[in-house]
């Protein structure tokens, strides 16, 4: 049995080599990623831990998208955590619509602020963060957005629909990635979801021709026919094709 000296030594030894495998496992995804920012990396490459050690995520496709091009990303959302899984694909950022009230919290604005994400209004269409979104793919970034508005935590494949990222593609003219993620670990606050086993996939689908709704920004019928194709093809990710979208019944229509 060793000595009391000896654990202490072997235990000092062990979080050694750990710190080291860390460290050189950030090289080198930092040599993969060099066009982040320094603030980027750290957050990204947390998420990059987070998503493949503790959650033994496996993604299966990829945001093919060329360096260049634009595009709205659209996902199911489970749990606060769902926009790590998705960076996992890309070799970009995706700017995120995030609730405001967790971009002004004193302890995540830092955060959300680095990697850029954009702050919406729970309440209706912010078109201020609407706007924000347009600017982005206007100059060739990609754009993540949650059709359902909010977090999933009941037992229905998808929530329904909201029209923001229906309104955004038709604006911008950009097409639409769908995703699926299964087997996230469901929770509603960053804290309680880091306390629930899972092994997590992310399905990426192709992008959706959205050539039809071209110039209907202002028709109610087209973005209520394009986000219920989006929620189709999430659902169609999720191995449920026969799965009926429903909308969001607000008054949401607003000018952008």
């Amino acid at each position: 049995m060793l000595s009391s000296e000896a654990t202490h030594v072997l235990a000092i030894l062990v979080l050694a080599v750990l710190a080291m495998l860390l460290a050189a496992g950030f090289w080198h995804w930092l040599r993969g990623h060099p066009h982040y920012s320094a603030g980027q990396r750290i957050c990204y490459f947390y998420g990059y831990v987070i998503a493949r050690i503790l959650w033994r995520t496996e993604v299966v496709g990829r945001l093919e998208m060329p360096s260049d091009q634009a595009a709205i990303v659209v996902s199911n959302h489970r749990c606060p955590y769902d926009p790590a899984f998705i960076q996992l694909a890309a070799d970009r950022v995706v700017h995120w619509m995030v609730a405001k009230e967790y971009c002004r919290h004193p302890a995540l604005a830092w955060f959300f602020r680095t990697v850029e994400s954009i702050p919406v209004s729970r309440a209706g269409v912010d078109t201020a963060a609407t706007r924000a979104a347009i600017r982005y793919a206007q100059t060739g970034d990609l754009v993540g957005l949650f059709p359902e508005g909010r977090i999933n935590d009941s037992s229905r494949l998808l929530l329904p629909g909201r029209p923001g990222a229906a309104l955004i593609a038709i604006r911008t003219g950009l097409p639409i990635v769908p995703c699926y993620i299964s087997g996230a670990p469901v929770g509603t606050t960053i804290l309680s979801t880091m306390f629930v086993p899972a092994r997590t996939r992310l399905t990426i689908g192709r992008p959706i021709d959205i050539s039809r709704f071209l110039g209907r920004e202002k028709d109610r019928r087209a973005i209520e026919q394009l986000t219920r194709l989006m929620l189709q093809e999430i659902a169609c990710l999720a191995g449920q094709g026969e799965f009926q979208p429903t909308l969001a019944g607000r008054r949401w229509m607003a000018d952008v």
